[in-house]
């Protein structure tokens, strides 16, 4: 993968804050879709509540307004995790609200961030935000799912449009905890399948996971696909990156894997094309690892995430790129290099 000479293409001071009292602190891991004659990503923006000299401020959602929750700081109930969240009287916060907002552009790397949310918390199981959308398109539907975060943990919700200005929100498909779902790009079989990542705590590793359904709603005949292997570049989870693409020599799988020292890398998984539940191949060197300075030191350091790319007519893959949970950057290839990568 080559990384973008103008990375990162979108920071957090390209983005309007969504409400007056609070600050965007990252604008990354975008959805990525061709839509007419545009790449359209769908980035996560947070947001901080801006700050006060003897509370800490937290900022939710409540009735689809947004609010601010005010905790003094030498509360002895108030644990401070890590720079994503808190944890105060047996619940859990996070430091910034996400929403997802639409990026613009004709040549796909120099973008117009839309002003207003595309999609911002509405319900009770959004009130901790929204985030990390994935974007695939089905005949003339385009299909978003996203994580909806609330304090009953996080759930897979649905939702699609057809004209990225109109978007209707359609229902919980996956239950917490659950997150990482990626949609194949067409039925296998007469079904509807995707990559979905249930977190298992205290039994193994969070892992990536396959399901089929008969209508994008109701899903079933789960089954573990792949487990982390437990090397350095897998100690801790690992999870599904955008939708599968589709090749001569069966979908290929980017996905995102947590190591040592909690870094973030990419790597590659190749599924049967007529039975997505065999792997055929798995390549355990990362193909995309932090090392730039905007990749290694930011809001969470040592982070690559990707859950949107977009599939060039001349073979190319643009694969959008979230670095540190902060920016947006780009790195291009081709399935016919990645696919080097397997023998």
């Amino acid at each position: 993968m080559k990384r973008h000479k103008n990375n990162p293409l979108i920071h957090p001071e390209d983005v309007k804050a969504s409400n007056p009292s609070f600050k965007v602190l990252g604008a990354f891991n975008p959805g990525a879709i061709q839509f007419k004659d545009e790449t359209l990503l769908l980035i996560r923006v947070a947001e901080n509540s801006l700050p006060e000299e003897n509370h800490i401020t937290i900022p939710y959602y409540h009735n689809s307004v947004a609010k601010v929750m005010r905790i003094e700081k030498n509360d002895p109930e108030l644990i401070y995790k890590d720079t994503r969240g808190y944890f105060y009287k047996g619940v859990d916060y996070l430091t910034t609200m996400s929403h997802l907002r639409l990026a613009r552009s004709k040549d796909g790397i120099h973008f117009i961030v839309e002003d207003k949310p595309f999609i911002y918390p509405t319900l009770d199981c959004e009130c901790f935000g929204v985030e990390d959308a994935r974007m695939v398109q089905i005949n003339d539907v385009f299909y978003i799912n996203y994580t909806a975060v609330s304090g009953d943990g996080y759930v897979t919700y649905l939702a699609k449009t057809k004209d990225f200005i109109a978007v209707e929100k359609l229902g919980i498909v996956f239950p917490p905890l659950n997150k990482d779902v990626a949609f194949f790009p067409e039925r296998i079989n007469g079904k509807y399948a995707a990559i979905h990542r249930p977190d298992n705590k205290g039994f193994g590793l969070p892992s990536i996971w396959y399901a089929t359904s008969p209508d994008m709603t109701n899903w079933g005949e789960h089954i573990c696909l792949l487990r982390p292997d437990g090397s350095k570049t897998e100690q801790q989870k690992i999870g599904g990156g955008s939708s599968p693409i589709k090749t001569d020599e069966g979908w290929l799988v980017i996905y995102h894997a947590k190591g040592e020292e909690s870094i973030y890398s990419l790597k590659l998984l190749l599924l049967d094309l007529q039975d997505p539940t065999k792997i055929l191949k798995k390549v355990d060197t990362p193909v995309l690892i932090p090392e730039m300075e905007y990749e290694k030191n930011g809001f969470f350091p040592n982070v690559v995430f990707t859950n949107g790319l977009v599939e060039k007519d001349n073979g190319e893959l643009w694969i959008y790129y979230g670095a540190c949970d902060e920016t947006v950057c780009l790195a291009i290839t081709s399935v016919k290099d990645l696919l080097k990568y397997f023998n």
